[in-house]
């Protein structure tokens, strides 16, 4: 069934666990991510990139996430990661989103609560709520990571905008870590103590330890973002699929085993952060 951001968040704040939230891109991905959400009997997240919104994959990809979130049995949200302006905001509503991410994390504190803010006014007359982000959360390939989530211009922020969730730095990157990262888990807890309990989202979710998303989990994340993982579990099973001297040529044969990684894969981080059987 397909559910707006502010439902699917709230299921985890009143269970005190996680959302996954998995980015796709393609039909096998999502196929991948709804069968495993489904076996598990999960609420998940599916996201796009902006850039599938940017280019042509967009118009094609949103339709088959729609069509899956609706025939799933279990509570599904379709959700824009890191829309960077009102322009993929606006391209992603048309195209069905029930959340959207409005990121104005590399804009200083003041614009990007005025650009956040001005998105959850225009996404509330629809009934869709936001996530935004405070504390710039980069690559595993920068330089060096932006200073750390401050719990005050959190605080300053959650009252300005109104965001239904809060993305925040606290050791996290996007990709494969070159080294295990290291959460700042009393961080965590002082950002949810200064905004009043705002549900935190951990970007960067692929890589990290278990032990880790669990300690972040009980402290007060409740969505994290696998994109990198979903990828290598894609390719993985491509891969497979090359080696074996018996493999078809027919594409919708040839697809099943990425299909079968994806969801394997799905169902793991589905069982590390705590949702499984959460739609029941």
């Amino acid at each position: 069934m397909l559910v707006n951001l502010q439902k699917i968040i709230g299921m985890a704040e009143e269970g005190n666990y996680c959302i996954p939230a998995f980015n796709v891109y393609n039909i096998e991905t999502v196929m991948g991510v709804i069968a495993a959400a489904e076996e598990a009997k999960a609420p998940v997240i599916v996201q796009v990139y902006p850039r599938l919104l940017n280019e042509e994959v967009g118009y094609y990809l949103c339709p088959v996430v729609i069509a899956a979130a609706q025939k799933a049995s279990v509570p599904v949200c379709f959700h824009l990661d890191h829309g960077p302006s009102e322009w993929e905001v606006t391209r992603a509503l048309r195209w069905g989103a029930t959340g959207i991410m409005l990121d104005g994390s590399v804009h200083p504190l003041d614009e990007n609560i005025a650009v956040t803010k001005h998105i959850v006014e225009t996404c509330k007359a629809i009934g869709v709520g936001v996530e935004g982000e405070i504390g710039h959360v980069g690559s595993v390939n920068d330089d060096a990571m932006d200073e750390f989530t401050d719990p005050a211009e959190a605080a300053k922020f959650v009252k300005e905008t109104g965001v239904t969730c809060l993305a925040v730095l606290i050791g996290n990157a996007h990709g494969h870590y070159k080294k295990p990262p290291k959460l700042d888990i009393e961080r965590v807890k002082a950002i949810r103590e200064a905004t009043g309990g705002i549900p935190l989202v951990l970007h960067g979710g692929s890589g990290i330890p278990d032990d880790q998303v669990k300690a972040a989990i009980a402290a007060g994340v409740r969505k994290m973002n696998i994109g990198t993982d979903v990828c290598c579990a894609f390719a993985d099973g491509t891969k497979e699929t090359l080696d074996d001297p018996a493999r078809s040529i027919a594409v919708d044969i040839f697809m099943k085993k990425p299909i079968e990684t994806v969801k394997k894969m799905a169902l793991e981080k589905i069982r590390l952060v705590g949702a499984d059987g959460k739609a029941e």
